[in-house]
């Protein structure tokens, strides 16, 4: 029975824009009809309902150097259990080979790394306000951000640049070892050839703070003070603390004349890093996103020495900062789910979409073994000798004209979570889903025709054409709808390959590039950039008979054919 399609969510006038958008970047497709032309022709609409497999991967030996920015802290998730993240990083000078002057006295050393915030407005007297929580994850409010144990150590492990046992000039990658293995404290890396424990390999300590709590204060900055020319000024939240200065006299400042201070490559190879280990101190905790990557992100050495007036002192400072290399560790405590790889043939009952070095799903939109033969026997016109008709363009032609491919995504009913936050939001209201081509280890095609895609500013409401953003339907079912069709319009018209379909769980599908796995063997061998630097797991329901059928994981494809 031929049904009528009711889709008018958005004004006409914006449904004919959008429809024009994609118009002028793709070709049209044919619809052969033996009446094309009659003034009396009618297109009936209707629905398939296509079943699919999908089935869970395991991620081990993720790739956690290069990445946007980098996470700090422990996260306790109901679902899967607890993650702690920790980060070493190299630091470079700013200038070399450096005079200091002469009796130098160092005031303060200061680090500083902003968090990603968003400007909330102001306060009463005018001054602007942040929140941090958009990138803190945990059970959290303004009010109540729970607290995590925090140490700076320095790094004796050599990072370096380039991979000694592959091919000229290629980069150094270091892949995660989260699943305590070895044990439950340490952080741990691999780089190829090796496990490096990066607790075997800290130095001195230059910070240390039992209870560190991240937080969405302004940091303010005074200069001239206690003078009448005293003037503060405020930026964005950051992790800004003071560090141990005589460590930094003896590092830095007394090594004026050394070849160390000469360079980067020497710098590097002298003073090799820093390491900042999380740990938990309770059964909560919270984890925060850093931007390593800002300019504002450094180590200043604040310092006075000698002036060339007699009898004054002149104020001075020596900048370094985070460029180099910075990997993620993770530690990783899944007892409440044991992740593994999935069933490819009958596809699992249950998906695990798992943050960080955790679990995505694999897509099989054709997995039997005439499914995607019969998919184009029902939408192609053929000609009869086991070829199908195409036009001058070489397109194919079409017999049924796709409106609309949704691949439908039904979370867990059952997954346990921390509830509602201080304003009544649901706690996963937030997540999610990027999908991208498994082979290529690039987007979707449909991600790229999407005119709310690149919003920076709110990356949730970015993309949300292509990658449904999470809704609760009449049911209550709560569900993502991923739009494909103009992956399936791809395989139709061009023939393009039949490519699987990566689902992670992202915290800004704006982010695209990705991670190496290493020694993959199988489909996966990238994933998401995204999927590691969130924490956060959903659970949903897949494609295995046990799956009730209102709640299964299905692709619908809406079309219009002649009737």
């Amino acid at each position: 029975m031929k049904k009528t399609i009711k889709a008018l969510k958005f004004p006409v006038v914006f449904l004919f824009t959008f429809s024009s958008f994609i118009a002028c970047d793709k070709d049209f497709s044919v619809v052969e009809s033996d009446v094309l032309g009659d003034k009396n022709l009618n297109f009936g609409t209707d629905v398939d309902s296509l079943q699919i497999a999908a089935y869970n991967k395991k991620l081990e030996a993720i790739q956690i150097n290069g990445l946007s920015s980098n996470l700090l802290g422990v996260y306790n998730d109901l679902a899967y259990g607890q993650t702690i993240a920790s980060i070493i990083t190299q630091i470079t000078p700013t200038t070399f080979s450096p005079d200091f002057g002469e009796n130098t006295v160092i005031d303060s050393v200061v680090l500083t790394i902003p968090y990603f915030s968003r400007i909330t407005g102001t306060d009463t007297d005018g001054n602007t306000t942040y929140t941090i929580l958009d990138s803190l994850y945990g059970k959290k409010s303004n009010k109540s951000i729970k607290p995590f144990k925090l140490t700076i150590y320095q790094n004796n492990y050599f990072l370096r640049d380039f991979d000694p046992s592959a091919s000229l000039d290629q980069r150094q990658k270091y892949y995660s070892k989260a699943d305590r293995s070895i044990n439950a404290t340490d952080n741990f890396a691999l780089n190829g050839t090796s496990v490096i424990n990066f607790d075997e390999h800290k130095g001195a300590t230059v910070y240390s703070k039992l209870s560190f709590t991240p937080n969405s204060n302004p940091v303010k900055t005074t200069t001239d003070k206690g003078t009448d020319e005293a003037v503060t000024t405020r930026s964005a939240p950051a992790l800004r603390e003071k560090l141990d200065a005589s460590f930094w006299e003896t590092a830095i400042l007394d090594r004026e004349d050394d070849v160390v201070l000469s360079s980067a490559s020497e710098f590097n190879n002298y003073f090799r890093g820093l390491y900042f280990k999380a740990e938990a101190i309770g059964a909560d905790g919270s984890m925060v996103l850093l931007n390593l990557a800002s300019t504002n992100a450094n180590i200043t050495i604040y310092y006075s020495k000698d002036s060339t007036v007699e009898g004054e002192r002149t104020q001075a400072t020596y900048v370094l900062n985070f460029t180099g290399n910075i990997l993620n560790t993770f530690i990783n405590d899944y007892s409440s789910v044991p992740l593994q790889d999935g069933d490819e043939t009958l596809g699992d009952e249950t998906l695990y979409l798992k943050g960080a070095e955790g679990s995505m799903a694999v897509v099989d939109l054709f997995s039997g073994d005439n499914a995607l033969e019969d998919f184009l026997n029902s939408y192609r016109v053929p000609l009869g000798n086991g070829e199908y008709k195409k036009d001058s363009n070489g397109n194919y032609i079409l017999k049924r004209l796709i409106n609309d491919a949704q691949l439908l995504v039904y979370e867990d009913d059952l997954m346990p979570t921390y509830g509602v936050d201080e304003k009544g939001n649901a706690y996963h209201k937030y997540d999610r889903i990027y999908a991208y081509d498994l082979e290529n280890n690039i987007p979707l095609i449909d991600y790229n025709y999407d005119p709310s895609k690149g919003n920076t500013a709110s990356p949730y409401n970015s993309t949300f054409f292509h990658l449904g953003q999470r809704k609760t339907d009449d049911t209550d079912a709560v569900k993502y709808k991923i739009h494909l069709t103009e992956h399936l319009n791809n395989i139709l018209l061009r023939d393009s390959t039949n490519t699987k379909i990566g689902l992670v769980l992202s915290s800004n599908v704006n982010v695209v590039n990705n991670a190496k796995i290493l020694n993959s063997a199988g489909d996966v061998t990238n994933v998401p950039a995204t999927s590691i630097i969130t924490p956060r797991g959903t659970i949903l329901h897949g494609t295995n008979s046990a799956v009730p059928d209102n709640r299964k994981m299905k692709l619908k494809i809406f079309f219009t054919e002649p009737k």
